[in-house]
């Protein structure tokens, strides 16, 4: 089935000032999707390091984000995959480890912000900037 996958400036901006990205992150998140695990280690930095939280608020921003979208976990075939995937389209290797796990979760969106809107890779996975 597919599915929508999320980068981590996507969910970021679940806590963002500005209302039309925090609402238009919202409605997408509440329609499900995946995430990796990379996504979560990456919302931890931001959420310690730009958005200045508590490591108790740090946890329940985690946990929410959690408690609404499946995970998918992260082994050396999604490395390989990203290190192609890199190589190939000419990505930042931690934006191909994103794109590589969301084609091992079968998502046909992946829903970023910084990544090349309309792009394809692989065929199939089409990222999508939800704020343009």
């Amino acid at each position: 089935m597919p599915a929508s996958f999320f980068d981590t400036n996507v969910l970021i901006n679940l806590a963002s000032t500005d209302v039309a990205k925090a609402d238009r992150a919202e409605r997408l998140v509440a329609d499900g999707g995946v995430i990796s695990v990379q996504v979560l280690n990456e919302i931890a930095n931001v959420a310690r390091r730009k958005m200045h939280l508590s490591w108790d608020e740090t946890r329940g921003f985690l946990s929410a984000i959690r408690s609404l979208l499946m995970v998918e976990a992260l082994g050396v075939q999604t490395h390989e995959k990203g290190l192609a995937l890199a190589e190939r389209y000419n990505l930042s290797v931690y934006d191909a480890m994103i794109a590589a796990a969301a084609l091992q979760a079968k998502c046909d969106t992946l829903w970023s912000e910084d990544m090349q809107d309309g792009a394809i890779l692989e065929g199939g996975l089409r990222i999508v900037n939800p704020f343009r």
